[in-house]
């Protein structure tokens, strides 16, 4: 809603008087809002947009066109766009009606929806899918700031929504077993790889648990290269073959990232930790 001023003025044998200040507003006709449905995202995530137009004016608007610039930001001489749009996942409601699917263009540099209408006294909403790519920024206390703009025959019109990169460790564990084959009576060891793509590191809350089949005994383990004590470190039942971490000795560290300056691609390196079980079959 834009404010005006307007000020008078009366000129009589040479005096000259001012009135008041006269205020008034402008109601726009059309309004745009965004919405992101998460407000965080990671590393390999998928961010759904909302975006909202009104129309309050007393006829259909057509003809209309919504771009989105899918977070484009600057980096050098760059400009990099951290989201792709996910093909076919637009959605076009007209007064919360769904619709045929809109003309869609998506390019590099953004996501264009083109020719549709705005109803009179109406809304039409627009939902759509995008997947973070290899420019998404993800060091702790970055962000994405996406920006819609509402063009065709009406005053251009923008709105923008940001969402914040998820302050959380990202896990991920893989288990291998050696030798294969192993023979009867033999000793086997299992090695389970715990890797962390997140931005924040792994301190305390992580337990790893694992029932072994056939079931070990004379079981050691080590974690990180550190031999782990029976009932201090672990707990290991020769009975049913349940192996279990005690609370806060499984920590892996936050992934670091570098991102190229000559192509601006985010490179992760992550965190890992290795902990590997020994026994007897």
């Amino acid at each position: 809603m834009a404010q005006f001023t307007n000020q008078a003025q009366l000129t009589y044998n040479n005096t000259v008087t001012v009135s008041n200040l006269a205020v008034g507003e402008i109601q726009d006709v059309l309004s745009i809002s965004k919405t992101a449905v998460s407000d965080f995202y990671t590393g390999e995530d998928t961010v759904t947009y909302a975006v909202n137009i009104i129309n309050s004016g007393a006829a259909d608007l057509t003809g209309l066109t919504l771009t989105d610039n899918l977070g484009a930001y600057e980096f050098g001489a760059l400009t990099l766009v951290p989201l792709t749009y996910v093909a076919d996942t637009v959605k076009y409601f007209r007064n919360n009606v769904l619709q045929a699917p809109p003309t869609v263009n998506a390019a590099e540099n953004g996501l264009v929806i083109t020719n549709f209408t705005v109803p009179a006294n109406g809304s039409a909403t627009f939902i759509y899918e995008t997947q973070t790519n290899e420019y998404t920024p993800l060091e702790a206390g970055s962000s994405i700031t996406n920006t819609a703009e509402l063009t065709g025959n009406v005053t251009a019109a923008t709105a923008s929504e940001t969402v914040e990169v998820s302050t959380e460790p990202e896990l991920s564990i893989v288990k291998s077993i050696a030798p294969i084959p192993v023979m009867e009576n033999g000793t086997v060891t299992y090695t389970f790889v715990i890797t962390n793509t997140g931005n924040a590191a792994v301190t305390s809350g992580a337990v790893i648990t694992d029932e072994f089949n056939p079931i070990l005994t004379n079981v050691t383990a080590t974690f990180n290269g550190t031999a782990w004590a029976p009932e201090t470190d672990f707990t290991y039942d020769e009975t049913t073959g349940l192996f279990s971490s005690a609370a806060d000795r499984v920590t892996v560290d936050a992934a670091s990232y570098e991102q190229d300056p000559a192509t601006g691609a985010v490179s992760v390196t992550p965190g890992t930790s290795t902990l590997i079980i020994t026994g007897t079959i």
